[in-house]
């Protein structure tokens, strides 16, 4: 086979097509620097709408048991939080963080004439945009590009993923999806890119494999660095044997080594419960409440707890009234909780749903979540929330 030089390999446009083999991973990745302090924030994204009213269960309210003679808990079987609510029987785990004062439950969370598909409802929780509103930018990817000054570490905000979310996407500046440091270090030490990455670009500019060289460069850098912290990371608690203890367990490690990642997102699928939703849902509970627990244990071992900051979200809430199916079909408002060893406030934020008066058989938000990320980006990323969000946003006092 004929050898082929570099002005030919780019002449021939051999590099433009390489571009289609890159790995997702290369592509999604972006570079960001400049952060100062060790705040961290964990994003737990609890995906395909998670019924928030068998979460959070109002289990002395007569409303919530007629809607859901199948579903509903009753009063013996819910771990009570207050005189009116209580959790799911399966986050034990999570009750006992609560009443040790890790945790602010803010209730009703939503925004102004829902959205109930999942993917434009996640859009509009990922961009942080109005129902109305078209972003392809999300909250957190402004927030580097808000924040970026050289933009030479492409691992300072990483999704435990193998495919980056719309969430860290910016204007000009990506995060990183990595689910498997020492999988990726192998990847990018694959001789062909270790070429890529070593090839001089003297004599010869094309903004393709400019692009490339820095891609190439940039990645292979940041997952050496992650692949150090990562080798040199320990846990201590007992993580669920699952894929999600997997990235906690992860994102734990990490955090303890010392790594400089400022934001950490990860996600937890299945809550689409139109059917059989009681087991379902018990089990995805189970591992997010075991989860969780497992990670703030390990994070108050390593000293980091006070500095880091844990949110749950889902892109929608369900129906109050159950379906013909033992499920119940998306709703809206939703229930979204905060751990961390710096909260203002804990335990219960504001008033439980108000299910006499629901909105289109949904319950009404109260709470804006744009509110809330613009309190997380101001008052824990110290960063200014109204060139992040286009809407008009009200600080909470959760932190």
């Amino acid at each position: 086979m004929k050898k082929v030089t570099r002005k030919e390999f780019i002449g021939t446009g051999f590099l433009a097509g390489c571009s289609l083999l890159i790995p997702k991973f290369l592509k999604a990745t972006g570079s960001f620097a400049g952060v100062q302090g060790d705040r961290k924030l964990i994003v737990v994204q609890l995906s395909g709408g998670n019924d928030g009213l068998n979460t959070i269960i109002p289990y002395r309210n007569d409303i919530y048991y007629s809607n859901r003679p199948v579903l509903s808990y009753k009063t013996n079987e819910v771990l009570p939080l207050s005189d009116e609510l209580g959790f799911n029987p399966s986050m034990k785990s999570l009750r006992s963080l609560f009443e040790k004062g890790d945790m602010c439950i803010l209730n009703n969370v939503g925004y102004p004439d829902p959205d109930r598909s999942h993917f434009r409802s996640m859009d509009i929780w990922q961009t942080a945009s109005g129902s109305n509103e078209y972003l392809n930018s999300g909250w957190l990817g402004r927030y580097l590009d808000a924040t970026c000054n050289d933009c030479s570490n492409a691992h300072l905000v990483l999704e435990a993923d193998d495919m980056l979310s719309l969430a860290l996407k910016g204007k000009q500046v990506n995060g990183m999806a990595v689910k498997n440091p020492e999988r990726l270090w192998r990847a990018v030490h694959d001789p062909f890119f270790e070429k890529l990455s070593k090839t001089s670009n003297e004599g010869h500019h094309h903004e393709l494999t400019d692009y490339l060289y820095k891609t190439a460069l940039d990645t292979q850098g940041s997952v050496d660095y992650l692949v150090a912290k990562a080798r040199k990371a320990t846990t201590i608690a007992d993580y669920p044997d699952n894929e999600f203890g997997k990235n906690l367990k992860m994102i734990s490690g990490l955090i303890g080594s010392g790594c400089e990642t400022r934001v950490y997102y990860v996600s937890l699928t299945g809550f689409d419960t139109h059917a059989r939703q009681k087991q379902v849902q018990e089990r995805l509970l189970e591992t997010l409440s075991d989860g969780l627990n497992a990670l703030v244990s390990d994070l108050k071992q390593n000293g980091h707890f006070n500095n880091t900051l844990i949110m749950t979200f889902s892109e929608f809430g369900r129906r109050v009234k159950e379906n013909g199916s033992a499920g119940t079909d998306h709703g809206a408002a939703n229930n979204l909780m905060l751990l961390g060893g710096s909260l203002k406030k804990t335990g219960f934020y504001n008033a439980p749903p108000d299910l006499q008066n629901l909105q289109s058989g949904d319950v009404a938000h109260t709470v804006d979540f744009r509110n809330v990320y613009a309190t997380v980006l101001e008052k824990w990323l110290q960063t200014d929330p109204s060139i992040i969000i286009t809407q008009k946003t009200t600080p909470e006092s959760f932190i």
